[in-house]
């Protein structure tokens, strides 16, 4: 089957190399396992750049579609759902524990994010999208920064009463059911921003989480990162075969 892409097309280019590649991994040929064609040559064949046809990869890539191997390319893959049953946001998490959180700052704007956010959410160049950072902890003192980034069909303002969970406002409010999160967990040092905030000394560790949340159309709606104490907050996986 032969495809092609519509230089003439006021839809940009990434996203329509974006919408190929959704068709070309449902052929028989190119299932689960198998390998994406070379990049230069697709891109040279479609007439776009190898940025352009990266982009729409990465698209990919987020959701669990595909998987960039070195020395080997990309390999189209089946999108894995986390099995722990019923997750939940942080505040649901922290109650189920018996934690009372303490909001001790936010911040909202709207703004155009990196290039990774407007990738991941689908958006052009330039899109804003609303930003929400969070300083939370116990009674104690914080342990925990999150930085958010929403899609805007949403329709979040920033002006919600986010003493209610997150997931909460969303579905009450704006009737976005909110189904698989997809996470990266990695662990860091503290530079001085994140060591002022979380009230600890420079190069201690963190552990990092990137959660990426999708409706059960699995389109994205948050793009979430989190810096946590790495003294204050352990992270459990629970697999059932």
């Amino acid at each position: 089957m032969k495809f092609s892409i519509d230089h003439k097309s006021a839809i940009p280019l990434y996203i329509q190399a974006e919408k190929l590649l959704r068709k070309i991994i449902e052929l028989p040929e190119h299932q689960q396992g198998k390998l994406l064609p070379n990049e230069v040559q697709m891109a040279s064949s479609l007439g776009i750049s190898r940025n352009t046809l990266r982009q729409a990869i990465n698209k990919l890539v987020f959701e669990g579609l595909l998987i960039r191997k070195k020395g080997v390319g990309t390999i189209v893959t089946k999108p894995v759902d986390s099995k722990a049953n019923n997750w939940k946001s942080f505040s649901q998490e922290m109650k189920t524990k018996g934690i009372n959180i303490v909001n001790y700052d936010i911040e909202f704007k709207w703004l155009v994010p990196e290039i990774e956010i407007l990738q991941f959410f689908g958006l052009k160049a330039g899109s804003k999208v609303l930003k929400m950072e969070r300083l939370r902890g116990e009674d104690s003192g914080p342990f925990v920064f999150f930085i958010s980034y929403f899609h805007p069909r949403i329709g979040l303002t920033g002006q919600e009463d986010f003493n209610r969970p997150l997931y909460n406002i969303m579905e009450e409010d704006y009737s976005v059911t909110v189904k698989l999160s997809q996470e990266e967990i990695t662990a860091t040092a503290a530079n001085k921003e994140m060591a002022d905030k979380l009230e600890m000394n420079l190069g201690e560790p963190i552990l990092k989480r990137k959660r990426f949340v999708f409706d059960p159309g699995r389109r994205p709606i948050e793009f979430n990162i989190g810096y946590y104490r790495a003294d204050s907050f352990v992270y459990t996986l629970e697999s059932e075969k």
